[in-house]
C-alpha cells in the first residue's frame, strides 16, 4: 500500500510539474507594467512574436494586425512581445513601444512587456517555446520570429522572421489550428 501511494504522490508530483511549464502558467507583465499570463487565450490558437521597433521587420507590424483582425472572431489572437536582444532594436520604453505601435501600426493586438528571448536571461516564456524541450527547439535568430500554439497550448509552428504575418504558409497554418478540435 505505501508504494501505490508513493507512486500516486510522484504521478502528481509530475502532473503538477508539467502544469507549472505550462504556457498559461508562465508570469508576465503586460505592456502597462501589469502581472499578467497568458492565461485568459487559453483555449486560443496563439501567435507570439518577439517584436521591435526599430527592425527592418517592424513592417510586419501592419500584417501581424491584419490576420489578428481577420481571425480574432475565429479564436486567434496575435501576443507581442518586445526584445531589444538583436542591435538594440526596441531601445524605448513600454510607454513609447505602445505609443509607436498604437500610432504607427494601429496595433490593437496584446503587446507585454519588453523580455529577452535568449542567453542566460531567456524569459521562461522562451525556454518553453525555443527551449531544449521544445518541438522548435532553438535561439531566436532575430526579430519577429513568430511561435504558432494550439488551443490547447501545444507549440505547433514557428516561422522565422522572414516569414510574412500574411503568407500563405503562415496563414494555412493558423486556419488548420483553427480549425482542430
Amino acid at each position: 500500500m505505501k508504494a501505490l501511494t508513493l507512486l500516486a504522490t510522484l504521478m502528481l508530483g509530475q502532473l503538477v510539474g508539467v502544469r507549472a511549464d505550462s504556457i498559461y502558467a508562465v508570469k508576465l507583465k503586460d505592456i502597462d507594467g501589469k502581472d499578467s499570463s497568458l492565461a485568459a487565450y487559453k483555449g486560443q490558437v496563439l501567435l507570439i512574436v518577439n517584436v521591435a521597433s526599430k527592425c527592418g521587420f517592424t513592417k510586419q507590424y501592419t500584417g501581424l494586425e491584419a490576420i489578428y483582425q481577420k481571425y480574432k472572431s475565429q479564436g486567434m489572437v496575435v501576443v507581442g512581445m518586445p526584445c531589444n536582444q538583436f542591435g538594440g532594436q526596441e531601445p524605448g520604453s513600454s510607454d513609447e513601444i505602445k505609443l509607436f505601435c498604437s500610432s504607427q501600426y494601429n496595433v490593437t493586438f496584446p503587446l507585454f512587456d519588453k523580455l529577452e528571448v535568449n542567453g542566460d536571461k531567456r524569459h521562461a516564456l522562451y525556454n518553453l517555446l525555443a527551449g531544449k524541450d521544445s518541438p522548435v527547439a532553438g535561439d531566436i535568430k532575430w526579430n519577429f520570429t513568430k511561435f504558432l500554439v494550439a488551443k490547447d497550448g501545444k507549440i505547433l509552428k514557428r516561422f522565422e522572421s522572414a516569414v510574412a504575418p500574411e503568407s500563405p504558409e503562415l496563414t494555412t497554418a493558423v486556419e488548420a489550428a483553427l480549425a482542430a478540435k
